[in-house]
């Protein structure tokens, strides 16, 4: 990151909110055989399987290197923090790598990408969660909550590569954890020990959000995770960050007119601006006077709902608070369905940026 898109994003943070005051499961019988999502990621994985040199098996957290020799023991690797913090570093370098991808950051596609893998987990079950990275195969890949999902783990494959060792479920919830933390957000505890598992566990279509719908099923869809009201409102802030676009979701356009740094102002644009049905060819959603901001109808029923809207004043009023709150959810949205061994260490990474 250069220093003066740095310095402008800090000051974005600090700035922005006065700135604006002011103006059923599917069966999988096919003999074993995988589903990916794309081409890309089944070529990615056959290359991977036929690799005449070196293969890596990651298994909850711990390596094993299989070399191409029949009297040479496989290689136990047991990665350190500091070894996390690498890849952690890796992701953080190329997140503004393509300055025309959407609004120069590759930031929040990751956190929705891990966001996304975990926001499946069915608490009556245990199905589901961060455990197993099974968005790498159809037809989970290609649900319509995902839409757009490729261009995240796409951007991860070079990082795969370059760190084997790594599951792909600990690599995601990573990049989101990079994210959050780049993006100026707050510190989020890591633990990794995930496993990539096969299609068999693909979690069914419905288990995320509906953007379209109100307060009922978003308590639906996250009382089944686990979380309650504060919660969910505590999870939406994250809307600060990012955009909605016609070709992936059907909604179009940003929350905030900061969409890279995590800041309250989800909340205090949702409260203060005047919001009105948007006259498009599109969904319904809502539009801000200048047309220039949108809020999705499951973020306006948030200050429709007499139990969550106090929410929505109090993180509108105290950043601080927000930051506290959110870092609390997101850690224990992180590791829905993860069966961490004992003792397993919670790494707290250095910024790039601080």
């Amino acid at each position: 990151m250069s220093f003066s898109r740095q310095f402008a994003r800090a000051a974005l943070r600090t700035s922005a909110s006065n700135a604006f005051a002011t103006s059923s499961r599917q069966a999988f019988g096919q003999g074993g055989r995988r589903f990916y999502a794309s081409e890309r990621e089944k070529k990615v994985a056959i290359y991977r399987t036929l690799s005449l040199f070196a293969g890596a098996v990651a298994v909850g957290g711990v390596s094993v290197y299989l070399l191409n020799s029949a009297t040479t023991k496989p290689k136990i690797f047991t990665p350190t923090k500091a070894d996390y913090q690498k890849v952690y570093n890796e992701i953080a370098s190329r997140l503004e790598e393509n300055e025309d991808y959407d609004d120069g950051s590759y930031g929040p596609v990751l956190l929705r990408l891990a966001w996304h893998a975990s926001g499946t987990f069915d608490k009556e079950t245990g199905t589901g969660g961060s455990d197993g990275a099974t968005m790498r195969f159809a037809p989970e890949g290609d649900h319509g909550a995902n839409a757009g999902l490729k261009h995240a783990r796409d951007f991860l494959e070079p990082v795969k590569a370059k760190f084997p060792w790594i599951t792909y479920s600990d690599l995601w919830i990573l990049a989101g954890v990079c994210a959050i933390q780049e993006m100026q957000g707050p510190t989020i505890p890591y633990r990794p020990g995930r496993s990539d598992k096969d299609a068999a566990a693909c979690t069914p279509d419905g288990r995320l959000p509906d953007a379209a719908q109100g307060s009922n099923h978003l308590r639906n869809i996250f009382n089944r995770m686990g979380f309650n009201d504060q919660e969910i409102v505590a999870l939406a802030g994250a809307h600060a960050l990012g955009r909605c676009h016609t070709d992936r979701s059907g909604f179009d356009g940003p929350w905030t007119f900061s969409p890279t740094v995590l800041t309250n102002d989800f909340y205090s644009l949702l409260l203060n601006e005047k919001w009105h049905i948007r006259k498009w060819n599109g969904p319904e959603q809502y539009q801000d006077k200048t047309k220039g901001l949108m809020m999705l109808p499951a973020d306006y029923a948030l200050i429709q709902d007499k139990a969550m809207k106090p929410w929505v004043e109090k993180y509108a009023k105290d950043n601080d608070l927000f930051f506290k709150d959110f870092a609390d959810v997101v850690t224990r949205l992180f590791e829905l369905g993860v069966h961490f061994k004992p003792n397993t260490e919670k790494m707290i990474f250095k910024p790039t940026n601080a």
